[in-house]
Formats: structure tokens, sequence, C-alpha cells
């Protein structure tokens, strides 16, 4: 049992908390641009990945000229973007510009503050390995983001469906970690004997399933599965397609058919509702309805946007926030598992 006289006065939870949120709010913004970046086929428009030196964008014409040079050399140049202008190609370089810079931003917004709480003896006994683990999927994410990239530089007209989806898991998985672990710190700093919180069975399954919908949904954007069908609830003039062509062996049909894809994203969703929902229940009963209310109203706001993205052709605007809520859901489920699974001895 942890003992009140075992926190030594330094140590500071309620800051450590806070600056976890703020990088937590960061890879919101970072998924929310990435949804931009990948809607606007901007990814691929920074063909080298350069961890430092990289951060400093074309400043000259000739250096805007080689990159875009860079550009012109891969698949997706030839198939869809011969003759794009100049002016054109910076409009693509700036999102994944900014989005290779806000993830530069969230890992130094991570590192520093790391170093110096534990140079300053700020961190709870316990912790300094959880903060490791967290920069170590920051760092893995970053990877994870180039070897995206590279899928998509040689023989592809755009980014491995599967780097896609493991890129936007790692991130989302990370937030829940960053948000886990600052709701433990929220609660040691207003109990000395507080513990962290365990995750119990049903939240477990409800999480599990959030994820796995939202590696259907990476998959539905990777695979360009969104446009295959843009009615609801039928594709088409069915519940499912029959004339779909099915591939062997059949089990792959669930990650690379478009068709197979979006039904299980389409359907899956209201798995995912119930689940939530039983969730928010159990909230509600640890004394927290606040946070179930809101994760009730986010899963539903989800379907929501998941559908009208589909009715809309997926249109940027509503894709984006489709996504960005994603994001804001994975939090609220990480904060309603965190009341049911509160201890305070």
């Amino acid at each position: 049992m942890l003992q009140a006289s075992s926190l030594p006065s330094t140590v500071r939870p309620r800051t450590l908390s806070t600056w976890l949120l703020v990088v937590a709010a960061l890879i919101v913004a970072i998924v929310a641009i990435g949804g931009i970046t990948r809607l606007t086929e901007s990814g691929l428009s920074i063909t080298q990945w350069k961890p430092l030196s990289g951060s400093i964008p074309p400043l000259t014409d000739a250096q805007w000229q080689a990159e875009f040079a860079n550009y012109r050399t891969i698949p997706q140049y030839e198939a869809f973007n011969q003759g794009m202008t100049l002016s054109g190609f910076k409009a693509i370089f700036f999102w994944e510009y900014l989005h290779r810079m806000l993830g530069r931003v969230i890992g130094l917004a991570f590192l520093v503050p790391l170093v110096w709480f534990a140079v300053r003896r700020r961190i709870p006994r316990g912790y300094l390995v959880r903060f490791v683990a967290l920069f170590s999927l920051i760092a893995l994410q970053g990877t994870f983001g180039w070897l995206m990239v590279r899928s998509g530089l040689s023989g592809r007209t755009e980014v491995a469906p599967g780097w896609l989806a493991t890129h936007l898991l790692t991130a989302l998985f990370t937030l829940a970690g960053m948000v886990w672990t600052a709701l433990d710190l929220r609660a040691l700093a207003d109990t000395r004997l507080a513990r962290p919180a365990r995750l119990r069975l049903i939240p477990a399954i409800a999480i599990v399933l959030l994820f796995a919908q939202i590696l259907f949904g990476a998959l539905t954007a990777g695979l360009r599965a969104g446009y295959a069908f843009s009615s609801w609830p039928l594709m088409g003039d069915a519940l499912f397609p029959m004339a779909t062509p099915f591939t062997d062996p059949l089990w792959r049909n669930l990650f690379d058919n478009p068709i197979v894809v979006q039904f299980v994203h389409r359907w899956l969703a209201f798995a995912v509702a119930f689940g939530v929902m039983t969730l928010a229940a159990r909230a509600r009963r640890a004394g927290a309805p606040r946070t179930g209310l809101v994760l009730i109203g986010l899963v539903c706001a989800q379907i929501v946007l998941g559908i009208i993205t589909l009715l809309s052709g997926v249109e940027i605007g509503v894709a984006v926030a489709h996504q960005a809520n994603a994001a804001l859901l994975v939090i609220a489920a990480a904060v309603a598992a965190h009341a049911v699974g509160r201890r305070t001895v």
C-alpha cells in the first residue's frame, strides 16, 4: 500500500497531469490534421525523412523546385498529378509539412518536460516507467508515419492501408495512455493514498470494440472504400452486394476488399455503440454520470458523422470531423473506463 510519507514533497502530480493533458490535446490536433493530409492526397508530397533538417521548409525557389522534382519521380504524380503547378504542389506540401512539424512539437513537448521533471525529482514512484513507455510510443508513431509514407513512394500511388491503420491506431493508443496516466496523477494529487486505476473487463471489451472499429475506419480510408457506395443503409440496392468479387484466402477480404471493409465498418459501429453505452452505464454507477452522457453523445455523433460522410461522397469537412470525433471518443472511453476502475486504497 502506498503511504503518504512515501510521496516526496517535491512531487507535483497535478502539474504532471496538466502537462499530459496538454500533450493529449496536441495528439487530437495531429489526428485531425492527419485526416486533412490524407483527404487532400498530401501525404506523399515530402519524399524524404529528415527528422532535424526537415523542420526547415524550402525557402528559395531553387529549394522548392528540388522538392517538386522529388515529388514528380513517384508513381502518385505520374498517375494523378501530371501537369501540377508549383503552386499546387505548395498547397499539398503545406499539409504534410504541418503534420510532420506538429509531430516534432509533440515529441519535444513530451521529452523536454519529462527530462526536467525527472531531474527535479517531480515524478511519483512507479510513473517514470510509464512516461518512458509513452515517449517510446510517440517515437514509434513517428517511425510508423515514415514507413507509411515510404510504402507509397514506389510501386503504389498511395500509402499502404495497413501502415495507415497502424499509424492511426498507435496515435490513438498513445492518446488513451496519456489520458489514463493523467487521470491517475490527478487522483494522486487529490488523495495521496490513491492507487492507479485498473482496466476492468467490461470497459476493456468496449475499448477493444472501439479500436477494432477505428481499424476498419482506417482501412476504409486507405482502400478508398468510402467511395464504393455512397448510400445508406443499403449498399446500392442491397444490404450487401452479392456480386462482390472475393479473393482467396477468404479472410483477406476483411482487410483488402473495399466493399467488405466498408460493410464491416458500417455495421460494427452498432456493436461498438452498444459496448460504449454499456461502459457509459458503468461509469454512471461509478459516480461519473457526466462522463457517461458525454460518451453516449460522442458515439451517437460518430455514427451520424459516418453516415453523412458516406452520403456526401466523403466531403472533406465531414470526413475530418468524423476522424477528430473518433479521437474525442477514445478520450471519453478512457475517462469512463478509468472511473469504473478507480481505487483509493
